[in-house]
């Protein structure tokens, strides 16, 4: 017998069956789920410590491995989003104390700095405005760089210095402090890069340039050589603001001073060209919602065997049990021991994790690529037909799964989002972080990178373009 009565009813809505609305998700993830995954989430439960789930776990590695293009052994699966793996690969690599350098040009690597401060860790931002990317040179050139009003190096979204342009300036400036200034479009030389005596961003001294820059090499090194980071972080596909960040020559750089790479491909993977190993990354992660067409919750994660050293030779534990890589490698079969429980897996998603990397496998990760990249060119040319702006100015820095347009003038872009949702059942999405208010967001992920979409979603934004107050300028 109960021995007291229920103060709370059972909830009306939760006596009403579950209702669904059927849309089409084109904003930056997470994406709609092909038929197959969708199948694959309605299979019935096995234990999450069975011979058969280990089985789908291992096949699971594999395909991470397939799509990550490595051979790294300790190659697991995080229970948690993207956002989480990142966590996971913070707290378990950096120490209080460790020096952290951070590529934040976009909401993520504002939260790998918040992380790392949490940690302890000596958090060296390198900042710039929403749509610029870092270069070789720059990881490696950068003085004190700085967040807000500390030192830096910062850029406007798309441009790039070169090194002659920053070695050149004896003290740059950003706003009314003196600078090298460019108009949109323009580009900055090695040589004026590496003349640079203190980079800053915001009041203090730096390399100010307008929308389409980016950083080179050498800026980086400079960090490198004067901060001497345990691990560098960069957002190889940013998708708050659209911009693809090159990979090609960092791993190596940071590798000569020392210091590891840990890249976020959460909305890159599977849509433009990736190569763990051969691009010299430690670790790498990403999600299941974008690209692999997978419902969220889960991600991928991989460590270099340089990565792993740094983690087993820690002289303190990491902060969270639940994401403790060594007790999840060990669950995950990395290490070659027995296996022992650590946490109850969310066994469902990944059937849906292992039948999205299956057609990942299936296709072919060069023709996913090329997917990606034909769908985008194709919304690119869509949009301009429009009169539509794109925030990214260098199309070879336009990140292909996700592309960001300047919100119109007199145009407020919660309008056109909900416009665009209301009348057309398309989802888009609005700027995020330091985007917010600038961009709208359109993503092209998986299989729903198709031209088939692109006319959907632009006839959408035409009706929006038509229909939503604008005013007057």
């Amino acid at each position: 017998m109960a021995s007291h009565k229920l103060l709370v009813t059972p909830p009306k809505a939760l006596l009403k069956p579950l209702s669904i609305p059927n849309r089409l998700l084109l904003g930056p993830g997470p994406s709609n789920l092909a038929p197959r995954i969708m199948a694959a989430g309605g299979l019935q439960m096995i234990g999450p410590m069975s011979k058969d789930m280990y089985q789908i776990m291992d096949e699971i590695k594999e395909g991470i491995q397939y799509v990550f293009q490595t051979r790294n052994p300790l190659t697991l699966v995080i229970s948690g989003s993207g956002h989480c793996a990142l966590e996971a690969a913070l707290v378990n690599v950096l120490e209080p104390g460790d020096s952290f350098l951070v590529g934040a040009n976009g909401i993520w690597g504002q939260r790998a700095v918040d992380i790392g401060e949490r940690i302890g860790a000596r958090v060296h931002p390198m900042t710039k405005d929403p749509g610029g990317h870092y270069t070789l040179q720059e990881v490696e050139e950068v003085g004190d760089p700085g967040w807000g009003s500390g030192p830096g190096v910062a850029k406007d979204p798309g441009g790039h210095y070169t090194l002659q342009e920053v070695e050149e300036v004896g003290d740059l400036g950003w706003g009314s402090g003196p600078g090298v200034a460019k108009d949109p479009g323009g580009h900055y030389t090695l040589q004026e890069v590496e003349e640079v005596g203190d980079p800053g961003w915001g009041s203090g001294p730096g390399v100010a340039k307008d929308p389409g820059g980016h950083y080179t090499l050498q800026e980086v090194e400079e960090g490198l050589a004067q901060h001497k980071p345990v691990l560098l972080f960069l957002t190889h596909g940013e998708s708050s603001t659209g911009v693809l960040q090159p990979l090609d020559g960092f791993g190596e750089l940071c590798h000569r001073y020392k210091c590891l790479l840990l890249v976020d491909s959460v909305v890159s993977l599977g849509g433009t060209p990736l190569y763990m190993d051969q691009q010299g990354i430690d670790i790498l992660y990403s999600g299941s919602q974008k690209a692999l067409n997978a419902p969220p919750g889960t991600s991928l994660i991989s460590f270099s065997d340089k990565a792993k050293k740094k983690m087993y030779s820690r002289k303190t534990k990491p902060f969270s049990f639940y994401l403790d890589i060594k007790w999840l490698a060990n669950f995950w079969g990395c290490d070659d021991q027995p296996r022992m429980y650590h946490h109850t897996i969310p066994v469902i998603s990944l059937y849906s994790l292992r039948e999205s990397l299956a057609l990942i496998a299936e296709q072919g990760l060069e023709n996913s690529w090329r997917q990606h990249r034909e769908a985008a060119a194709y919304l690119h040319g869509r949009l301009q037909a429009l009169g539509l702006q794109l925030f990214v100015k260098d199309p070879a820095l336009r990140l292909p799964t996700v592309t960001t347009v300047a919100v119109p003038a007199g145009y407020d872009w919660r309008d056109i989002v909900s416009y665009v949702m209301d009348h057309f059942d398309i989802e888009i999405m609005g700027g995020l972080g330091p985007s917010t208010g600038k961009v709208l967001r359109i993503g092209l992920l998986g299989c729903n990178a198709t031209c088939e979409n692109v006319d959907r979603v632009t006839e959408a934004l035409r009706a929006a373009l038509q229909h939503c107050p604008k005013k007057k300028l």
